[in-house]
């Protein structure tokens, strides 16, 4: 990893528009001389209900933090063997791809019928 690439900081954004391209679901925007990361950490903050006061002293609330790992499923998928690729979707809630992908496919197959799109 180059120091250029260690220095690029994702930013985790949302389409303002509820009926956007992204359809609710979070984007990050990735530089063409950057690659989307393989983990990102993100930090839980949780109110405690307690108070502490504040540089003029009025009541802040007392936040906890958690730090989470979250791992890239394409990377997960080209690194590990199937078998055990499967038994993570499976922890993650996920079905295993020998179920996952004819459901897609038939998804797939539905939306382009829908906008008469022939393959």
């Amino acid at each position: 990893m180059t120091t250029q690439q260690m220095n690029w900081i994702p930013e985790i954004v949302y389409e303002e528009a509820e009926d956007g391209l992204t359809s609710n679901i979070p984007f990050i925007s990735v530089p063409t001389n950057e690659e989307m990361p393989k983990i990102l950490f993100i930090f839980e903050s949780r109110e405690t209900g307690e108070f502490e006061p504040g540089p003029e002293g009025e009541e802040l609330p007392v936040s906890e933090l958690d730090l989470h790992q979250y791992a890239s499923m394409n990377t997960l998928r080209d690194s590990l063997p199937q078998n055990l690729y499967n038994d993570v979707r499976v922890c993650l809630g996920l079905e295993p791809l020998s179920t996952a992908v004819p459901k897609g496919q038939k998804i797939s197959q539905n939306i382009r019928q829908k906008l008469n799109v022939i393959d």
